[in-house]
């Protein structure tokens, strides 16, 4: 243990996602020895995220102004929606260039041993989305998780009383994978998603 500030800074770097002991042990000497400008970039940077950035008023992306670029863009489809859990997987869909839609990002999946249930995630404002009749397909794209999978069963039992087409995304073998490291489960999807070559 240390004391005073440096760790302070290693007790708060700790407490991010992902950062065990010794990576914020790490991460907080890196920053002891980073010229002073370059911790002033990262500060400012800090800074400007919490003041600037929001939520879309509209599916829920982060967004510096009331609706994010994807929603104010004209030449997006309206009549697709695809859900995901959290703004990462909007960009992570995005970097694949297939799906010209609209997104709505729930802030999170089903998880009743977190006490996360419907009532904490943006399904509410989903609902009041797709009551405006444009809406023809909702694609679920959660996690291929226990959550995932329990968030996008509830909402396609939701949603299939308003007549829309409501699909999930395939999962199965990742390309390159060997199929002797693929868990049962992973391997199970593959068959029931396979298609005629």
């Amino acid at each position: 243990m240390y004391e005073g500030a440096i760790q302070d800074l290693i007790d708060e770097l700790g407490q991010l996602p992902g950062i065990g002991p010794k990576s914020a042990q790490r991460l907080a000497f890196h920053i002891l020895a980073a010229d002073n400008a370059d911790v002033h970039r990262l500060s400012a940077a800090l800074n400007r995220v919490k003041e600037l950035v929001r939520f879309c008023d509209v599916c829920f992306n982060v967004s510096e102004n009331d609706s994010c670029r994807i929603c104010r863009d004209p030449r997006r489809g309206t009549e697709v929606i695809c859900v995901v859990e959290e703004p990462k997987d909007v960009v992570a869909i995005e970097r694949t260039g297939e799906f010209r839609g609209k997104y709505h990002v729930l802030g999170g999946a089903i998880n009743p041993l977190e006490g996360i249930g419907p009532d904490q995630l943006r399904i509410r404002e989903l609902l009041l989305r797709l009551r405006g009749g444009e809406v023809k397909e909702l694609i679920l794209a959660t996690d291929p998780n226990t959550e995932g999978e329990a968030t996008a069963t509830y909402l396609a039992l939701l949603v299939k009383p308003m007549g829309l087409i409501v699909s999930r995304l395939a999962s199965g073998l990742p390309v390159g994978g060997d199929l002797e490291y693929a868990d049962e489960i992973t391997l199970g999807r593959a068959f029931e998603g396979r298609r005629t070559v």
